[in-house]
């Protein structure tokens, strides 16, 4: 493998050079006694390019409903988010910039959750003034609670062969 290879891989002098002033404090003499080092960075960041773009080809595999569910758990898998629900849940009504003082996370980042729950359709959000309020989108809920109950229902209904 040459630098020409890794070059056309995505590995450019950028990355030599800072391979060369992170990991060999800038000597180019011992940089260059290195280059297997180099191939490496660059197979792991070639390696890394091929996981992102399977795993954006991969979900043609799957049926619409296994795709839908995996994103839902994939949503419902972080502990603040399931926080933020609670928090609507016991609210019963809208919440405007609330959730900040009750769940302890700053607003930032409670807006990032809130952005993952809205894309899920967990969550629906409305403009009130300068704010966005937030609440459940019911609806949405009945639904995923019947496409996860029948999921569950599936596989309580499978012959336990181990």
């Amino acid at each position: 493998m040459t630098e020409k290879y890794l070059f056309e891989r995505g590995f450019n002098s950028f990355d030599k050079n800072w391979c060369k002033d992170t990991y060999f404090g800038g000597n180019e003499e011992i940089f260059g006694q290195n280059r297997l080092f180099l191939i490496f960075i660059g197979i792991l960041r070639y390696s890394n390019l091929m996981i992102k773009i399977m795993g954006l080809t991969k979900t043609s595999l799957y049926t619409d409903q296994q795709n839908e569910l995996a994103v839902l758990a994939k949503v419902l898998g972080h502990p603040a988010r399931i926080a933020i629900l609670e928090q609507l849940t016991e609210a019963k009504t809208c919440i405007c910039g609330d959730l900040v003082a009750e769940i302890g996370l700053s607003q930032p980042t409670i807006s990032q959750h809130l952005k993952e729950l809205k894309q899920a359709g967990l969550i629906k959000g409305t403009v009130a003034g300068t704010k966005m309020c937030y609440c459940l989108d019911v609806d949405r809920w009945k639904i995923i609670r019947e496409q996860f109950f029948s999921f569950f229902k599936k596989i309580s209904s499978a012959n336990n062969c181990c």
